[in-house]
């Protein structure tokens, strides 16, 4: 499956995927939402699979990954402010986990907060 599929992006709350399949499904994009069903069943699971998983077919990719682009919320500070990456000095960053600590995949919320630049993928912490 996974040469067949592109995974665009994984969230923690099955509306923010479903919206995001609604925007691509109107733009003509066919959509799979992989683990849709598993946080409905128990949403508190969603940090340890990943999340819901979005995937387009791979012809679809750079089409869907422009129109993820423009509707994307992208990571702000306590005070609204955009993170600015330090390496490119890119506004364009999202949280970030690894989850290598076996504490971290148990209880997520105890990682410390990092952020990953989507124009270099430089990896910082907040």
């Amino acid at each position: 499956m996974s040469s067949r599929y592109h995974i665009l992006g994984a969230f923690d709350y099955l509306a923010d995927a479903e919206l995001l399949k609604a925007k691509l499904e109107s733009e003509g994009i066919p959509v799979l939402l992989k683990d849709a069903n598993i946080l409905q069943a128990d949403p508190f699971i969603a940090s340890a699979i990943g999340g819901v998983k979005v995937m387009v077919y791979q012809q679809d990719r750079e089409r869907a990954e422009e129109i993820y682009n423009s509707v994307r919320r992208y990571a702000v500070d306590r005070n609204g402010n955009p993170i600015v990456c330090p390496n490119c000095k890119a506004m364009r960053s999202e949280r970030y986990s690894d989850r290598s600590n076996f504490w971290h995949r148990l209880f997520p919320f105890l990682e410390p907060m990092k952020y990953r630049c989507l124009k270099c993928e430089m990896i910082t912490r907040g």
